[in-house]
């Protein structure tokens, strides 16, 4: 069995609508394929009407978390997958909300502001490029392109969307231990995603993952296209120390990024057999 427990779809930052990526990863030789759009569920039902035979689908999303210190200092920005989360729980309905409600009032202040510097990008197109999805950075960074400011996505966030930016503006996210919670809590399995992914910033110690698990984290995801083979090397042992399900996957973005479906890692399948059964709030679906 081939699993990819990662991937984006134009439901957040992902260029392929959900019927596509569905398509594709099933193009690709993928037997399993995770949808985890930041911070939404709402291209699962896409999703699921155009499963192609031969290819199960496990719902899920990418919450948008910050682990603050106790003792005060720095945070760090994290990413908590959850799968097979009963989208109907209160809790996790008025986060998700509230998350969507913050990337989209972050990207539109963006947008203003690059075009009171005489950027020639607008509100109404970048919200016609997230089509009727949610609106964030990735479609800032696509009307930048569309308009030849530059010439990639990624120049994009190297230039104009990164923290460092002047057009930097923040975003609301989860405490990253309340994330884990309210995953668990809507009976679903919270992975950490990308922990060493040191080029998208600050990471954090293994005594964070440790409170990450107190809290109610299942899984690591271990093989990534961002971590090299010492990273994996230490998560495996941190996984097996813990008592975590290792994951692989691509964190497929379609055209927005150069990893492939089905490509950067994959996930055994006796740990997606483990993760399954450890969910009480949705299930996967098989064409």
């Amino acid at each position: 069995m081939l699993i990819d427990l990662h991937t984006h779809s134009t439901a957040s930052d992902g260029t392929d609508r959900p019927a596509a990526l569905v398509a594709a990863a099933r193009a690709a030789g993928l037997d399993v394929v995770a949808l985890t759009d930041h911070d939404t569920t709402v291209g699962w039902a896409e999703a699921i009407a155009a499963l192609p035979a031969g290819l199960t689908l496990v719902p899920g999303l990418e919450l948008s978390c910050r682990w603050v210190p106790p003792a005060g200092g720095r945070s760090t920005m994290l990413h908590v997958l959850g799968y097979l989360v009963d989208r109907s729980h209160p809790g996790l309905s008025v986060a998700l909300a509230r998350l969507q409600d913050s990337r989209l009032g972050r990207a539109e202040r963006i947008t203003d502001r690059l075009a009171a510097d005489g950027v020639p990008v607008r509100w109404e197109r970048v919200a016609e490029l997230a089509d009727g999805a949610s609106v964030g950075r990735p479609h800032v960074a696509r009307a930048l392109l569309e308009a030849g400011v530059v010439h990639s996505v990624d120049e994009a966030f190297a230039t104009y969307l990164n923290h460092r930016s002047p057009y930097h503006e923040p975003k609301e996210d989860l405490e990253v231990l309340t994330g884990v919670r309210l995953v668990a809590e809507a009976g679903g399995v919270a992975v950490f995603a990308h922990p060493l992914a040191r080029r998208r910033g600050r990471v954090v110690g293994d005594d964070v993952v440790a409170a990450m698990v107190e809290a109610g984290l299942s899984g690591l995801e271990v093989d990534h296209p961002d971590h090299d083979e010492a990273d994996r090397e230490h998560l495996r042992g941190l996984a097996a120390d813990l008592g975590l399900l290792v994951t692989g996957s691509s964190d497929y973005h379609g055209s927005n990024k150069s990893v492939r479906i089905g490509a950067g890692g994959h996930t055994d399948p006796a740990a997606y057999e483990a993760l399954v059964a450890r969910t009480t709030g949705s299930l996967p679906v098989s064409a």
